[in-house]
Order: C-alpha cells, then sequence, then structure tokens
C-alpha cells in the first residue's frame, strides 16, 4: 500500500495532538495517510499500555486513516541507533509516502526531539541503494525510497512554524480524536494523578493555538510546522 503521508509519532496521541487537523483535512481531500506510533505510551502516568491502543485504535477511526502501525520501541528510552533506523526504514520503504509528518524538534518530553530526529534520519538512510532490508510483511527485498518532504508538527513549545496550514472546520474531527485517549485528558471524575497534559488548561490550549495561529493567516484556525528545507513555490502567487 503506497501512502500520500505518513504522519508518525513517539507516542499515540502525538500525532492527534500536532496534526490531526490537517490529517483530516487531507484525508477529506482524497490522500491516503497512515500512522505508525513509534511506542505504547507504557510509562505514562495515567492508563496503561493496553488502553492506549483501544484509544490509539479509535482515534485512527475518528481520522479515517488507511492504517496504523506501533514499533513496540521503549517507551522513554529508545534511541536514534542503527537497529531502530533501520526498522524505521522498512516501514518508509514499505509505504513509500511522499511526506512524512514527525514529532517537533525540541520539547517538553525527550522522546519527542528524539523521534524527530530518528524519523528524520531514517527518512535521508531509505533512499540509500546500498542498504538493504526486506519487506516485514513478506520475504521480499525492499528498494530505496526517500520522501520528498519531512515536516515537523508543533507540540508542548511554542515553535516558531515554518509554514501554517488552513485547517478550517477541521477542528471538531481533531479534538473528537484526540479526547479519543480518554484517560490522558482532563476528567473531573478521574482519579488518576495529574499530569502536565490533564488539566482542562491544557485540553484549552489545542484550540486556543490553532486559533492564534489561524488569527496569523487570516482564518480560523491553522496548524504549524517547521521544515528541514526551504519550502519551495513556482510564484509569489503561490503564496496565501
Amino acid at each position: 500500500m503506497k501512502l500520500d503521508i505518513l504522519a508518525i509519532g513517539a507516542h499515540p496521541d502525538d500525532v492527534e495532538l500536532g496534526c490531526g487537523a490537517t490529517i483530516a483535512k487531507e484525508i477529506a481531500n482524497g490522500k491516503k495517510v497512515g500512522i505508525i506510533d513509534l511506542t505504547r505510551g507504557e510509562l505514562g502516568t495515567r492508563g496503561t499500555a493496553e488502553t492506549r491502543d483501544e484509544e490509539s485504535t479509535k482515534a485512527a477511526k475518528i481520522l479515517g486513516v488507511v492504517t496504523r502501525t506501533n514499533m513496540e520501541f521503549a517507551d522513554g528510552f529508545f534511541v536514534n541507533n542503527k537497529l531502530h533506523q533501520l526498522e524505521l526504514i522498512k516501514m518508509i520503504r514499505k509505504y513509500r509516502p511522499e511526506i512524512v509528518l514527525c514529532n517537533a524538534i525540541d520539547d517538553r518530553h525527550i522522546d519527542h526531539a528524539k523521534g524527530s530526529n530518528l524519523v528524520s534520519d531514517a527518512c535521508f538512510l531509505s533512499g540509500l541503494l546500498k542498504i538493504d532490508t526486506k519487506n516485514p510483511d513478506e520475504d521480499d527485498w525492499q528498494d530505496p525510497w526517500r520522501p520528498k518532504h519531512v515536516y515537523h508538527y508543533i507540540q508542548w513549545k511554542n515553535i516558531e512554524p515554518d509554514f501554517v496550514v488552513d485547517v478550517t472546520g477541521f477542528m471538531d474531527k481533531k479534538m473528537e480524536a484526540v479526547l479519543a485517549y480518554k484517560t490522558q485528558f482532563f476528567d473531573p471524575k478521574s482519579k488518576e494523578p495529574e499530569t502536565p497534559i490533564s488539566s482542562s488548561n491544557f485540553t484549552d490550549s489545542i484550540a486556543y493555538r490553532a486559533k492564534d495561529l489561524g488569527r496569523l493567516i487570516n482564518v480560523e484556525h491553522g496548524e504549524g510546522f517547521t521544515v528541514e528545507r526551504y519550502v519551495a513555490v513556482d510564484s509569489l502567487y503561490d503564496l496565501k
């Protein structure tokens, strides 16, 4: 299965929080989108790996992605090394995405920057002819594949975006997918310990960040991304 867009997150819920509305918009436009979670979020204070599995499956159905895979790397302890790179290369070559969306380049959680670097390096290495990999589902050798673009979504920290996607009309879908992770976010009846993302302020911040980015580009809602290379346009009139 060839994907147009592959969204990758260190933990289940990273993709929904970082670029859920963008994904929903692209799917509505007919693009094939898949998600890869690097870990099961097993070190999360609230919930369990099993509840995260259930929640991520529900969120994927809400967004309408065609596939979701968990690499089962060690939450908190995965590293950007050959072993992890090769496992990701297999998935990139399997799905052959044109665009990869991945974690923020710098963030509060250490896995986010690690995941960002790991995905970026794997995308580059995936295009090298002399790296041999086999399809994880079959026993055939894979051809090299390098995505055309790698974009990094924004998470906890207010990183200045290089471009902003107009996601007006898709925030309800994003919030529905985010709140599918019911063990993680604000619930006044929950007896679980408080975390930085379990407050009502954090849930509210998802909407007000999107509104603020939308304000800056003169639309209702926006999601921001950073780039590894300059964004090229054919004409000044391509810019909104």
